[in-house]
C-alpha cells in the first residue's frame, strides 16, 4: 500500500462524509413523520436502496456519463423533491392528511437517492483511481454514514420542526449545483458561467423556498 492508496482512502472519506450528507438529509425529511417503527424501516430500505444504486451506477459509470443533460434534469428532479417535502411538512402543520406512508416515503428517498448518487459515485470513482479496494471501501462506509446521519437528521427536525427550512434549502443548492455541473450546460453558458455557477444554486434555492412557505401559509389560511 503506497501514499497514492492512502491519499485515495482520506479522500474517499472526506467526499463520503460531505456528499452522504445530502442522502441523509432526504431520508431524515421523508421519514420524520413515520411512526418509530417505520421510520426504522424506511431509514433501513433508504441506505439499502441508495447503496444498491451506487454499486449499479458504479458498475454503469461509462454509459451513465454518455447520457445528455442526465444530471440537469436530476437536479429538476431534487429541487421539485426538496419543494414537496417542503410542501408537505406545510400539509402536517394544517392537520390536512399528507399520506405520508411507508411505501411514499421510501419510493421519494429512492427516486433522491439515484439522483444524488450520480455525484458520489463519479466522485468516488475518481479518487479511488481504479483500486477495486478502495472502490468497495466508498460503497461500505457509506452505509454508516447514511443511517446514523438520517436518524440524527429526522431526531432534530423533531425537536426543532424549523430545520425542515435548512433541509430544503441544501437539497436545492445541491440540485442546483448538480444541473451547473453539466457540461452540456457549461458549454452553453460559457461566458456568464463563472457567476451563475453559484448565482443559479442560489437563486434555485430562494426559489423553493419560497414557493414552499407561499404554499404553506395558502394552507393554513385555508383552514382557518
Amino acid at each position: 500500500m503506497d501514499a497514492s492508496f492512502w491519499i485515495g482512502f482520506i479522500n474517499i472519506v472526506i467526499i463520503d462524509v460531505v456528499l452522504s450528507g445530502d442522502n441523509a438529509v432526504v431520508i431524515g425529511m421523508a421519514s420524520r413523520r413515520l411512526p418509530p417503527v417505520q421510520r426504522k424501516k424506511a431509514v433501513m430500505y433508504g441506505t439499502v436502496g441508495a447503496v444498491v444504486l451506487r454499486i449499479v451506477l458504479t458498475a454503469l459509470t461509462t454509459w451513465v456519463l454518455l447520457i445528455p443533460y442526465l444530471k440537469a434534469v436530476g437536479g429538476v428532479v431534487l429541487a421539485w423533491i426538496a419543494l414537496k417535502l417542503l410542501i408537505g411538512e406545510g400539509e402536517e402543520s394544517s392537520d390536512i392528511k399528507a399520506g405520508h406512508t411507508l411505501a411514499g416515503a421510501v419510493q421519494t428517498i429512492i427516486v433522491a437517492d439515484f439522483v444524488m448518487s450520480l455525484d458520489n459515485v463519479l466522485a468516488v470513482g475518481g479518487a479511488a483511481h481504479g483500486d477495486f479496494v478502495l472502490l468497495l471501501f466508498g460503497l461500505g462506509l457509506s452505509i454508516p454514514l447514511l443511517m446514523v446521519g438520517s436518524n440524527a437528521v429526522a431526531a432534530l427536525m423533531d425537536r426543532a420542526p424549523a430545520l425542515i427550512y435548512i433541509g430544503a434549502g441544501v437539497l436545492s443548492y445541491t440540485a442546483g449545483k448538480m444541473v451547473m455541473s453539466e457540461e452540456a450546460v457549461q458549454q452553453r453558458i460559457a461566458p456568464m458561467y463563472y457567476y451563475l455557477d453559484w448565482l443559479f444554486p442560489l437563486l434555485l434555492t430562494m426559489l423553493v423556498l419560497t414557493a414552499g412557505i407561499w404554499w404553506r401559509k395558502r394552507l393554513y389560511h385555508s383552514v382557518l
